[in-house]
């Protein structure tokens, strides 16, 4: 099979998927569902969590095999056992949570697996080099993975499926860690690939970004086809109604809950790695009932804020408040029993354990309170009372709670996050992403809960690429630029573009 080849007018398609049913104990993933990609084309696939999309995607990527149906490439129909195969084949996958060692460089990591197409030396490097210019991406190669930002792994996820000489890419919610700015970096590689030939299947939640981006969409809804159109011809709006069945959800936090008493108080904050300034005198204050947002590009210091916050990194200086409790010396575990609750920006590396059940993954941080431990004892029953109680108020869409979290979609694994960090009832909620790569029904589900506890007093100290979430959601915005924090916003009247100009640093103040 001729993986590197131009696409020929009138050829076969790209990716002919037929009948392809899939279930599971409990579960029908897929069912009679059918996708047809014409090579050299952008086509995305939307659906909510748990509508079939990963299922089908791991099924054209031999990951797992089908129950029934057929999978054709370039018109010839194939059965692939492993991903090696689909490789082999000219099939790319960046999945959306990546799949790098921390502990090895970015050229290492790249080449990884792939020795004998460059070796490992000069070769090598010059090839990733081409491209990386090729993609239009800057890349430090003798990086270790283990410091870059979500945006840069995204990066080396997509130049090792490069590497490897794929032609169908598969991206995986390409754009739930990406910034506008960023997010339109992204698109114009698509579009000059695209030229090229080169062939992408596009999953996303977001439908504006769908219909920028994609020639043609389908859409899945309960596992099962819905239909196919062009992204030209179709409005979110009607886009969101066939995968939900309604309109867009909007952000909005209400009526103002904002009180006198400050919760969380960072005082002239500073903190230092592998030499260099992360952090710099930084002064945040939240208030209860008050939601404070973080804008900022990817890499700017959000996320060392919220370790250093929370106890996971070492600060130079300064000083961190919870209520009037200095909590600058404790360790993560004192301050998340002092009540601060974390949503964390990767739910698989640092939420949930994936192998564990449900009511298990209820216990994590929580392990000394009720309902999930008496005195010094944990209380198994008690945890499996409260995790039913979170299934049902934040429907999460589960068997049971005695399935592995591993076994639901990404939406469900984090509405079960933001449902067991709001049961500790926090004096201060970290939301890191907390939407990033949730569909439609889940973001507004989560949204809802959000407000309902900020009515109640919570304070939330919100990060999100999102703008208009961050908008939507946020009493007040703060703008964070190389580890400063440099502007701050007004939600009632700032727009995305001012944010966007204040987050690359060409506008100071907005």
């Amino acid at each position: 099979m001729n993986t590197s080849a131009e696409p020929e007018p009138g050829g076969p398609p790209a990716v002919e998927l037929t009948g392809i049913t899939k279930t599971f104990p409990g579960v029908v993933a897929n069912s009679d569902v059918n996708l047809t990609v014409r090579a050299g084309e952008v086509h995305a696939l939307c659906g909510e969590n748990g509508a079939g999309k990963s299922t089908l995607m791991k099924i054209l990527y031999g990951m797992q095999a089908p129950d029934s149906g057929t999978v054709r490439v370039r018109g010839e129909e194939v059965a692939f056992r492993t991903p090696a195969e689909a490789i082999a084949a000219g099939i790319g996958m960046v999945h959306q949570h990546f799949m790098l060692a921390d502990n090895l460089t970015v050229l290492e990591n790249i080449v990884l697996g792939a020795e004998s197409s460059h070796g490992i030396g000069a070769r090598a490097r010059r090839r990733v080099l081409e491209l990386a210019e090729r993609a239009g991406f800057d890349v430090r190669l003798d990086v270790l993975v283990e410091r870059l930002g979500v945006a840069d792994r995204q990066r080396v996820e997509i130049l090792k499926v490069l590497y490897r000489g794929a032609r169908i890419i598969i991206l995986d919610e390409p754009t739930a860690v990406l910034v506008p700015q960023e997010v339109e970096e992204l698109f114009t590689t698509l579009r000059t690939m695209r030229e090229q030939g080169f062939t992408f299947l596009f999953i996303s939640h977001k439908l504006d970004e769908v219909r920028s981006i994609a020639d043609t969409v389908t859409v899945l809804r309960r596992g099962t086809t819905v239909g196919t159109v062009a992204a030209s011809e179709v409005t979110s709006r009607e886009l969101a109604e066939m995968m939900v069945g309604t309109a867009l959800p909007v952000p909005e936090t209400g009526p103002s809950a904002v009180t006198d008493r400050v919760v969380l108080s960072v005082t002239e904050l500073s903190a230092v790695e592998a030499g260099r300034p992360v952090l710099e005198d930084v002064d945040l204050s939240v208030r209860s009932g008050e939601v404070v947002g973080i804008a900022g590009v990817e890499g700017n210091g959000q996320t060392e804020l919220v370790e250093a916050v929370m106890g996971m990194r070492p600060i130079a200086s300064g000083r961190i408040a919870l209520g009037e409790r200095d909590i600058t010396a404790l360790g993560t575990f004192a301050r998340r029993e002092a009540g601060i609750g974390y949503v964390p920006e990767d739910r698989h590396r640092q939420g949930l354990l994936l192998d564990e059940s449900l009511w298990q993954n209820r216990i994590l941080g929580h392990q000394t309170r009720r309902p999930v431990a008496r005195g010094r004892w944990l209380d198994r029953q008690g945890a499996k009372d409260d995790t039913r109680r979170i299934v049902e108020q934040f429907d999460v869409r589960t068997p049971g709670i005695d399935v592995d979290a591993a076994a639901l979609s990404g939406g469900n694994q984090q509405k079960l996050i933001v449902g067991r960090e709001l049961a500790g009832d926090p004096q201060l909620l970290i939301a890191a992403h907390p939407t990033r790569g949730v569909d439609v029904g889940a973001q507004v589900g989560i949204w809802e809960h959000l407000r309902s506890a900020r009515a109640e007093g919570l304070a939330v100290l919100l990060i999100s690429a999102d703008l208009d979430e961050l908008i939507g959601l946020s009493d007040t915005i703060r703008v964070m630029f190389r580890g400063r924090l440099v502007a701050t916003a007004d939600p009632r009247t700032v727009t995305p573009e001012q944010l966007g100009a204040a987050m690359t640093g060409t506008q100071e103040a907005v």
